[in-house]
């Protein structure tokens, strides 16, 4: 049983498309315990059992009377009983805020000096005064479209993350171009060039640089991430990446 409602809440019974989506495997994993107080923690249980066991990252009361649950980077909202599931635009009728969008703006926020930016390749533009990170697969067309745009944009500093996630020659370009003398430039050379880079063996942690990724919730290339902890998934066109540097 399925209602739309304004502004595009969907309600859903807890019983019906999410258990069937949740049985065929799309984020099947055992939660172990997120909730930080008890009502939480039974909510989550609640919500384990009657879905199969999703993963779950957080569970968190809101403010209008429901349960906020996180899954990866996605949110839905329950009731205490998880009778039914919300799943869209919660609206604050009050403020006309929109509750869902500032959660998952705040959810997706990160920390920038806290990224681990010895797994990325640093460009300094002149003064270098403000800050980027890219998360980045060296057969992303939207990459390569990104860097370009970033071609005009001076006193930048750009930590670039190589994530190899889209084919085997990913994983085999991102070693090539770690292995090389200047990581940054050869990086450039490929992206904006097309220049294949040569084969060069060395140890590259490629391992790590996914399961940072996997951590910062990054489900596809490019995924830009301000210093001011806010992201933006897509190549956003120059003006976009000006006004979040300010």
């Amino acid at each position: 049983m399925v209602k739309r409602f304004m502004f595009g809440l969907t309600v859903l019974c807890a019983s019906s498309f999410w258990a069937g989506a949740f049985a065929q495997g799309a984020l099947a994993a055992p939660s172990a315990p997120v909730a930080t107080d008890a009502k939480s923690l039974a909510v989550q249980k609640l919500f384990s059992q009657r879905f199969d066991n999703p993963e779950i990252t957080a569970v968190r009361p809101t403010p209008y009377g429901l349960y906020e649950i996180q899954l990866g980077p996605d949110l839905v909202f329950t009731d205490e009983k998880v009778t039914f599931v919300f799943d869209g635009t919660l609206i604050d009728a009050k403020t006309r805020q929109d509750y869902t969008r500032e959660r998952m703006d705040a959810i997706a926020r990160v920390p920038f000096d806290q990224l681990p930016f010895e797994l990325a390749m640093k460009q300094v533009k002149g003064d270098g005064s403000r800050k980027l990170a890219i998360f980045e697969d060296p057969n992303c067309g939207y990459c390569k479209v990104l860097r370009k745009s970033l071609g005009d944009i001076d006193n930048l500093t750009v930590y670039t993350f190589p994530f190899p996630i889209l084919s085997p020659d990913s994983t085999q370009k991102v070693k090539n171009v770690w292995c090389s003398k200047d990581r940054a430039a050869t990086w450039d050379d490929w992206m904006l060039k097309g220049k294949v880079p040569p084969t060069v063996e060395c140890e590259v942690p490629i391992d790590q640089m996914l399961a940072l990724g996997k951590k910062l919730m990054v489900r596809g290339t490019p995924a830009l991430f301000f210093a001011d902890g806010s992201r933006v998934g897509g190549a956003i066109p120059k003006a976009e990446i000006e006004k979040r540097l300010k």
